[in-house]
């Protein structure tokens, strides 16, 4: 008896192999024409956030130990991504011999990549990624964000 999975087959002996298609496909492939690059796609109403690293060090310059920084319940960061936002209901109210948009409707989020955001660190959830620390929140943890205003100069 064969059994087909997404990795090939295996067979009644216990041995291994791939499929046609996928030999004809490894084949095709080389290193040159195929590069891939790994990203982190945020879901919903979260934010990945660079945490500011400084807030471990004093005004004087005395590093404080983890356990002391992490008391705080305020923290600061950059915000890198967001997610698409609240996603809206889909609602049916149209004539059903229309084509139907099944795409899912967001309703999108006020803190912007760049933006400098002030958080609760109760709801945030500290990832790892490619040995840097990144923050995760839902927008609800966040407070307050500091955006740079950018206006023409004037010309007088």
């Amino acid at each position: 008896m064969k059994q087909i999975c997404l990795f090939g087959i295996l067979n009644d002996e216990g041995n291994f192999h791939l499929t046609q298609e996928q030999e004809n496909f490894s084949k095709n492939m080389t290193s040159s024409t195929v590069k891939i690059e790994k990203e982190i796609i945020v879901i919903g109403d979260r934010i990945l956030i660079n945490p500011d690293t400084d807030k471990q060090k004093t005004q004087s310059g005395l590093y404080l130990p983890q356990g002391i920084s992490q008391k705080e319940q305020v923290q600061t960061g950059i915000v890198l991504k967001t997610g698409p936002g609240y996603i809206v209901p889909y609602n049916d109210s149209s004539e059903p011999w229309l084509e139907k948009e099944l795409k899912p409707k967001y309703i999108p989020l006020q803190v912007r990549p760049g933006d400098y955001a002030l958080f609760l660190r109760r709801d945030a959830v500290e990832i790892e990624y490619e040995n840097k620390k990144y923050i995760i929140v839902p927008q609800s943890a966040v407070l307050a964000v500091v955006r740079d205003k950018i206006e023409p100069a004037d010309d007088e």
